[in-house]
C-alpha cells in the first residue's frame, strides 16, 4: 500500500526539479548568447590591433632612409638640416661625439661618401617600398569589413589603418642634455612627441599607425594609435676575432 503511494510522489519531485534546471538554464541563455557575441567583438578587435602592431614591426624592420638602401655598404650616419646640433659630426672625426673613434657608425661610408637624408615618402625611380617613409600614407584603407547581411555577422562595421612617417624633434628632454655636453651627465633623456612634425629633416622618423572605427556598438567604436621612433645611428658590424 504504501509503495503504490510512493512512486508518484518521487516522480513528481524528479519532475519538479527537472523544470527548475530547466528554468535556470533558460534564465542564463541571454547572458552566454551576449558574452559569446562580446566575444566576437573582441576578436575582430584583436585581429586589427595584430595588424597594426605586425604593420610598426615590419616598417622598423626597413632601412632608415633611401641613402641607406646600399646592400653592398654598411649603412652611414646621415646630415640631416634641421636636427640637433649635439649629434653633428665633430670636425671632421666622421664622429658624433662620444662615439668611440672604431665604432663603425660614422658620417662617412666605406668608399669615403656620405649623403643627406632624404624627404618623407617613396623616392624618385622605386618600383617597391625599400625604408621606413616610403610606407607613409595618411589615406586610410580598410582592414576589416563585418557585415550584417546575414545571421553569421555581427554588425556592420569598417575599420581602417593609416599609416604615417615623419621627421620629429631629436632634441634631448629635460636638463640632462645636451648630446654634446662631456661633462658630468651620466644619462640624457629623449621624450618623442608623436602629435607634433618637425621640418625634414631631423635624426628621428616618428611611425604612427592608427586605427579607427565607426558602428553602432560602443564595443566596435574605437581609435587605437601605435607610436614607434627610429633614430639615424648608421649600421654596426660585429668584431671578428682573427685566430
Amino acid at each position: 500500500m504504501h509503495r503504490q503511494i510512493l512512486r508518484p510522489a518521487i516522480a513528481m519531485i524528479e519532475l519538479i526539479f527537472a523544470i527548475v534546471i530547466m528554468a535556470i538554464v533558460l534564465l542564463s541563455a541571454p547572458q552566454l548568447i551576449s558574452t559569446s557575441t562580446e566575444s566576437g567583438y573582441v576578436a575582430v578587435q584583436q585581429e586589427a590591433i595584430n595588424e597594426a602592431a605586425s604593420q610598426v614591426n615590419m616598417i622598423l624592420g626597413y632601412s632608415w632612409d633611401e641613402e641607406n638602401t646600399n646592400e653592398i655598404y654598411l649603412p652611414s650616419v646621415l646630415r640631416v638640416t634641421n636636427g640637433d646640433a649635439g649629434l653633428k659630426e665633430i670636425g671632421t672625426s666622421g664622429r658624433r661625439a662620444g662615439t668611440p673613434a672604431q665604432s663603425y657608425r660614422s658620417f662617412y661610408r666605406a668608399d669615403g661618401a656620405d649623403f643627406n637624408a632624404t624627404a618623407i615618402g617613396t623616392d624618385t625611380g622605386d618600383t617597391f617600398n625599400d625604408d621606413m617613409d616610403d610606407f607613409n600614407n595618411p589615406i586610410p584603407r580598410t582592414l576589416v569589413l563585418v557585415e550584417s547581411s546575414g545571421s553569421d555577422y555581427i554588425e556592420t562595421n569598417t575599420t581602417n589603418i593609416t599609416t604615417t612617417v615623419r621627421y620629429g624633434s631629436d632634441a634631448p628632454a629635460g636638463s640632462t642634455g645636451p648630446y654634446s655636453n662631456l661633462g658630468g651627465d651620466t644619462q640624457i633623456s629623449y621624450s618623442p612627441d608623436f602629435d607634433s612634425a618637425a621640418t625634414p629633416t631631423t635624426n628621428i622618423k616618428f611611425i604612427t599607425v592608427s586605427l579607427t572605427s565607426s558602428s553602432s556598438l560602443s564595443e566596435l567604436d574605437k581609435n587605437i594609435t601605435f607610436n614607434a621612433f627610429s633614430a639615424n645611428i648608421g649600421g654596426y658590424e660585429l668584431e671578428e676575432r682573427v685566430y
